[in-house]
């Protein structure tokens, strides 16, 4: 990853959502990819 002008090595983890779009539409499933982004980030938004 670059910050700046500088390489920097970051932790990253890579998480895969797969549905079936005849049962779940994108906005719903794009919501909780993103509330589950936020708990990742912020684990004690789930207390």
């Amino acid at each position: 990853m670059v910050i700046g002008d500088e390489i920097v090595i970051r932790p990253i983890m890579s998480m895969t959502l797969t549905y079936d779009h005849r049962i779940v539409d994108g906005a719903p499933a794009a919501q909780f990819l993103g509330r589950v982004k936020q708990y990742v980030e912020e684990p004690t938004l789930m207390l």
